[in-house]
C-alpha cells in the first residue's frame, strides 16, 4: 500500500502581506511582502523545518510571482530566496524591479510604522 503525496497549497493572505503554503491545510511556509505602488516588494521567506528539503520554497514563490504577474504588478526581490529564485528563472525577468536604497528605506519605515501600531 502507497500513501498518496499531498500536494502543497497556496494562497495569498493579504490582511497579513503574505502567502503561504499548506500541505493537507497544514502550515507549512511563507513569503511575505509590502506593496508599494505597482510594486510588490518580497522580503522574507521561510519554510517550516519540518518541511524543509522537499522544495516548498520554490513552489511558493513560483505561485508567489504567478500572482503578481497575474494582477499586473512588478516584482522587487529583496527576500534572498526570491533574489536567488529570480537567477534561475528568468520568466519573470519582465516584471522584476531592482532593489533601490529608496526602497530599502521605505521597507525600513513600513516596518517601524507596522511595529508601533
Amino acid at each position: 500500500m502507497t500513501d498518496q503525496a499531498v500536494a502543497p497549497t497556496v494562497r495569498q493572505v493579504a490582511d497579513k502581506h503574505r502567502y503561504e503554503i499548506r500541505i493537507d491545510d497544514a502550515f507549512a511556509g511563507l513569503t511575505m511582502y509590502r506593496d508599494r505602488g505597482e510594486q510588490r516588494v518580497f522580503y522574507h521567506t521561510r519554510i517550516d523545518d519540518a518541511f524543509a528539503g522537499r522544495g516548498l520554497a520554490s513552489v511558493l514563490v513560483r505561485e508567489a510571482l504567478n500572482d503578481v504577474r497575474a494582477t499586473g504588478r512588478r516584482i522587487v526581490p529583496v527576500c534572498p530566496y526570491v533574489k536567488q529564485f529570480l537567477g534561475k528563472h528568468g520568466e519573470f525577468a519582465d516584471i522584476t524591479d531592482p532593489v533601490t536604497a529608496e526602497i530599502l528605506q521605505w521597507l525600513d519605515e513600513a516596518a517601524k510604522q507596522e511595529a508601533s501600531r
